[in-house]
Formats: structure tokens, C-alpha cells, sequence
């Protein structure tokens, strides 16, 4: 399974916003992509997992993904954590 490990460097973390982004852009691919906190676990198709997840500005967080199309979406879902999900400059 592969798997990254990604920095959130926007001012406000994995808030809603952010969090929506994170599903829609895992909805276009046809795998499994998990985003783990520690011993918390969250499907990234799944806002209110992913909110709960409660992760502010310098988390570090582990996206993992399995399926045909996996190395594919990490790489997607971390160039838009790295873009700081399009919101700041």
C-alpha cells in the first residue's frame, strides 16, 4: 500500500473547506485513500471523518491509498495539500 507523508502548512488546518476539497478531489479516483493522525483513521470521501481528524496548521498526517490508481491520487492529494487547498498565496 502505498503511502506519504504530507505537512499541512495552510493558516487553518483541515477545516471544512479544506476538508471538502480533500473529498472531492479523492471521489475521481478508484481506490482507497486513507489520511491517519496517529491512531486516527479517515476515509478521505468521508468529510465528517476527516473533520474529526481535528488537525491544524503543522500537522503532519500519513496519506495511504490502495487500488489501481493509487501512486496516482497521493501524488493529486498532495500537490493540494502542498497548494495550501488553493486558499492562501
Amino acid at each position: 500500500m502505498p503511502e506519504k507523508t504530507v505537512t499541512l502548512i495552510n493558516k487553518k488546518g483541515l477545516h471544512a473547506r479544506a476538508a471538502t476539497r480533500l473529498v472531492h478531489l479523492s471521489q475521481k479516483y478508484n481506490c482507497q485513500i486513507e489520511l491517519c493522525l496517529g491512531d486516527k483513521i479517515a476515509n478521505t470521501r468521508n468529510i465528517m471523518q476527516l473533520l474529526m481528524l481535528a488537525a491544524p496548521c503543522g500537522t503532519q498526517l500519513l496519506l495511504r491509498a490502495q487500488g489501481d490508481d493509487a501512486e496516482a491520487a497521493l501524488c493529486a492529494l498532495d500537490e493540494l495539500i502542498q497548494a495550501r487547498f488553493d486558499e492562501e498565496e
